[in-house]
């Protein structure tokens, strides 16, 4: 299947998945830093490029709030839809929120890659939405599932790509301020 892979910010809203206390704390030891600051460059340099951000917790009275290093880079405004269902698409304030910006490219990161990655990416996808997926911005508990959710999102027709990647690509250009304050935010 042929896809258009160029992702722009005119296009583009962020979702970050679950990225919650309790949840981060049952993922690898050695995936919680990455994670963490992938997540949060992605959050800082949508700010920057003027792209939406979004997010949810999966049962946040179990699972804790978003964590305080991602939550606090959020731009105004911006507060996590409660959810149960492992689907975002499922919360429909949420989908409400997403469709009102018109944007029909969704970067998908967070927890777990298998589970609510996994299952919100195959139906946004369903919904003609074309999803890219920073792979240096999910985790799952074990690095098996990991590469279990990585392989079903590609089959159901996301991107993978790294965080990195999609912050340049919607970029598109060098010698500018936005430039500056995303080659800052990788370093």
């Amino acid at each position: 299947m042929l896809t258009n892979l160029k992702l722009s910010r005119d296009h583009a809203a962020l979702l970050v998945i679950d990225v919650q206390e309790r949840l981060l704390l049952a993922m690898p030891e050695e995936e919680r830093g990455p994670l963490t600051r992938a997540t949060r460059t992605l959050v800082e340099g949508a700010k920057h490029l003027g792209v939406p951000v979004f997010a949810t917790e999966q049962y946040p009275r179990g699972l804790g709030p978003t964590i305080p290093e991602i939550k606090s880079a959020f731009p105004q405004g911006v507060l996590a839809f409660d959810k149960l269902d492992f689907s975002c698409q499922a919360v429909g304030g949420l989908m409400a929120a997403l469709e009102s910006t018109g944007r029909k490219q969704v970067i998908a990161c967070g927890m777990e890659t298998h589970v609510c990655v996994f299952q919100t990416v195959r139906d946004l996808s369903s919904l003609g939405f074309q999803v890219f997926v920073p792979e240096d911005a999910v985790a799952s508990r074990t690095p098996a599932n990991r590469r279990v959710g990585l392989s079903l999102m590609e089959r159901a027709g996301a991107v993978g790509a790294s965080t990195e990647a999609l912050l340049f690509d919607m970029l598109g250009r060098a010698g500018t301020g936005e430039f500056k304050a995303i080659s800052a935010l990788v370093k």
